[in-house]
């Protein structure tokens, strides 16, 4: 007889630390270890980083982590709430993004989230957003 995983749904709530995105990114692999999903750790990983540093370097409260699965089974979503309503360029409606210039320190991460997500968006209200993205594990 087979047996179907129930779907399920983590946050973690971060302080304002530097430390909090290698903490959160931890935490998220022993989730997928937990729950037998390890191979979506390279995507899943790498998305939660670019959005948690985003919410790191430009928001200036605390902020969450949420993981969740959805049907069909093996799809993840990776998503970071903050309370700041400005909505990222990247994740705007139409906006098309500039490659950075080559030496240019920052302004890759959501052009990667963009390129390795299978989906992506945002919700927004006056007290804060949700960026988020979801994959699949590589065989699927």
């Amino acid at each position: 007889m087979a047996t179907v995983s129930p779907s399920w749904n983590y946050a973690l709530h971060l302080p304002r630390d530097p430390k909090a995105p290698g903490i959160a990114r931890a935490a998220l692999r022993g989730l997928l270890v937990a729950h037998g999903m390890e191979q979506h750790a390279p995507t899943a990983e790498l998305l939660a980083s670019e959005l948690l540093s985003n919410a790191q370097l430009h928001t200036t409260g605390p902020y969450s982590l949420r993981i969740r699965t959805l049907e069909p089974a093996g799809r993840l979503v990776v998503a970071v709430r903050d309370s700041d309503p400005r909505i990222p360029v990247a994740f705007q409606q139409g906006a098309l993004i500039d490659v950075p210039p080559e030496g240019a320190e920052h302004g890759r991460g959501l052009l990667l989230v963009k390129a390795c997500a299978d989906a992506w968006g945002v919700s927004a209200t006056r007290t804060g957003k949700l960026l988020w993205a979801t994959c699949r594990s590589a065989g699927e």
